[in-house]
C-alpha cells in the first residue's frame, strides 16, 4: 500500500466549499458530487487488512494524481471481468460432472446396461429369426445344396384370444387360437421338424392346406380340389408314392388330431419331384412342427448370394392361362 504523505495531499488544496462531501448536519449525502473518474493505468488490489471486503483501493501510478477509492459490485469477484446476464445464465446451467471417486461406478453401470440391452436384442432376434443350411437336392432348382437362408419364425406365430373374452364387444369364437400374421399357404417354403425323424429339419413347399384334397396324376400333374396346379418351379415329373389321393383333414377336426396329432395338418412336397422325401410317403406335417417360413437366402458355396426365398403363390393352371 502507498503510504500517506502530506506532500502528496496538501491540506490547503482541499475544497471546503459548502455542498461537497458529507456533513453530519445534513440528513443525507449530497448527490451532486459525482464519482471521480478512474484512469486506465490504475491497478486494482484488495486490502486484506480492511474490515470490510467491499472496499478496494487503487495503487498509485507513476503520475502525481490523487488516489481515488472505489466501491465495486459486492458480488463481482476481484480480478475477474464482469459477466453479462447471458454468461451468468450459461454458467449456472453448466452440466456438473460426477465426482472423480464415483466415475468408476457410473462406468460400471453404463457397461452393465449396454450388455443387458445387447443380450435382450440377441434373444429377441434369435426368437424371431434363425438361419438354416440346405442339405440335399430335394428343392432344386429353387434352392441348391449348401445354400444358407434365414427363416422367419414369427410368420405363423399364434396367440390365444381366450383370456380376452371378458372384453365387451369382443368374441374370440369357437377357435381361441389365431395366427398373428397368416396361416401357412400353398406355395410357402417352410422349415419343419420331420414327422418321421424329429431330430432332423426338412425344407419343403406347402401344396395342400387343411380341407384340401390332393390328387397326383402321373401323366397330368398335381390336382388340388380337382383343379390342376400351375407349378413352373418344379424339376422333373411328379410321381406317386404310397398314396396318390390324399385328403387333408379340416383344421380342428378329430380326423386332424388322429392323422397328424395336431389341430392342423399340411401336405408338402419338394420342388425336385423325383428326388424328395415328402408327404407322398404317407405323412402330413403338424402345425406345431413348423419352425418358420423361408425369407432370405444369403450365402452359397460360391460366396455371398443375397436374394428372396423362392416362395410362390400356387395358382391353378386354368387361372394362369
Amino acid at each position: 500500500m502507498t503510504r500517506f504523505d502530506e506532500t502528496d495531499y496538501p491540506f490547503d488544496e482541499l475544497d471546503d466549499s459548502p455542498g461537497t462531501g458529507f456533513d453530519p448536519l445534513f440528513e443525507s449525502w449530497d448527490e451532486r458530487v459525482s464519482a471521480p473518474s478512474v484512469p486506465e493505468d490504475y491497478l486494482f488490489h484488495f486490502d486484506p487488512v480492511a474490515e470490510t471486503e467491499d472496499v478496494i483501493e487503487f495503487s498509485r501510478p507513476s503520475s502525481g494524481t490523487s488516489i481515488p477509492v472505489a466501491y465495486p459490485d459486492r458480488y463481482q469477484p476481484v480480478y475477474e471481468e464482469r459477466l453479462t446476464e447471458l454468461q451468468q445464465r450459461l454458467r449456472q446451467e453448466t452440466i456438473v460432472l460426477p465426482k472423480p471417486e464415483r466415475r468408476w461406478a457410473v462406468t460400471v453401470r453404463e457397461l452393465a446396461e449396454t450388455l443387458l440391452l445387447a443380450a435382450l436384442l440377441f434373444l429377441a432376434v434369435r426368437a424371431s429369426f434363425q438361419n438354416f443350411k440346405v442339405e440335399g437336392a430335394s428343392m432344386q432348382p429353387s434352392l441348391q445344396d449348401g445354400d444358407y437362408l434365414i427363416v422367419n419364425k414369427l410368420s405363423y406365430a399364434e396367440i390365444d384370444l381366450g383370456p380376452f373374452d371378458w372384453l365387451p364387444f369382443f368374441d374370440a369364437g369357437e377357435d381361441d387360437r389365431r395366427h398373428l400374421f397368416s396361416d401357412p399357404e400353398r406355395g410357402d417354403v417352410i422349415v419343419f421338424h420331420a414327422p418321421v425323424n424329429q431330430g432332423r429339419d426338412f425344407i419343403k413347399r406347402v401344396i395342400g392346406v387343411p380341407g384340401d384334397t390332393v390328387d397326383i396324376r402321373q401323366s397330368e400333374g398335381v390336382f388340388v380340389n380337382n383343379q390342376l396346379l400351375d407349378e413352373p418351379y418344379i424339376q422333373g415329373s411328379t410321381s406317386c408314392g404310397q398314396q396318390c389321393v390324399v385328403h387333408v383333414p379340416p383344421a380342428g377336426s378329430e380326423a386332424a388330431r388322429a392323422q397328424c396329432g395336431s389341430e392342423a395338418c399340411y401336405f408338402v412336397m419338394g420342388d425336385n419331384r423325383q428326388n424328395s422325401s415328402d408327404s407322398r410317403q404317407g405323412w402330413l406335417v403338424p402345425l406345431e412342427n413348423i419352425v418358420g417360413k423361408a425369407m432370405v437366402t444369403y450365402w452359397n458355396e460360391s460366396g455371398p448370394n443375397i436374394g428372396l426365398a423362392p416362395n410362390h403363390s400356387v395358382g391353378m393352371a386354368e387361372e394362369a392361362e
